[in-house]
């Protein structure tokens, strides 16, 4: 499977496939509503309205796993996403409520976390129980895809550097 073969859904509860990305650069955040690092919906509204042009796109995916910190409805959290930016519509798409981690994570994050283990590994076969140091650590981590690759892993408390040249994400625009 591709990254481009998953699917998801979308706040609405509809369909999307992802290969409808294709030609973008992704940066899929796993968001909580009643997290210490909430404030980066700002953060990464303002990075998606700034980088669109540059075929940016945030996809944020509501998840419930750490701290019960995601306990709302589709429709509460879209409305959260919306009053907390205080704009009409969320920031950037937003997606229904996903598990990031154990048997039930959703294709989307198995693929994520299968690939940064790859990426990390230089495609070398990882050692046994190794997986678990790649799981998702909280709300808020993000994954950078180009191309339907992950190129880099962001932890909570990263955000992307538009005043260095270096980072991944200012590297990939």
């Amino acid at each position: 499977m591709t990254f481009y073969d998953i699917e998801v859904l979308n706040i609405e509860k509809e369909p999307v496939k992802l290969s409808q990305y294709k030609g973008k650069i992704l940066l899929i955040v796993n968001v909580a509503s009643k997290c210490g690092f909430t404030s980066q919906y700002n953060n990464l509204g303002s990075l998606q309205e700034k980088y669109s042009k540059k075929n940016l796109v945030v996809l944020g995916f509501p998840c419930n796993q750490f701290g019960s910190q995601e306990p709302g409805t589709e429709q509460e959290i879209k409305s959260f996403a919306c009053e907390y930016t205080k704009r009409s519509e969320p920031p950037f798409p937003l997606f229904a409520k996903v598990e990031v981690n154990g048997e039930n994570a959703s294709d989307l994050y198995k693929f994520l976390k299968d690939s940064d283990i790859k990426r990390v590994n230089k495609n070398k076969i990882p050692e046994e129980n190794e997986s678990a140091k790649f799981e998702i650590k909280w709300n808020f981590e993000k994954f950078l895809v180009v191309d339907g690759k992950v190129i880099h892993r962001y932890h909570s408390n990263e955000l992307p550097d538009e005043n260095n040249p270096n980072d991944p994400l200012i590297k990939a625009l």
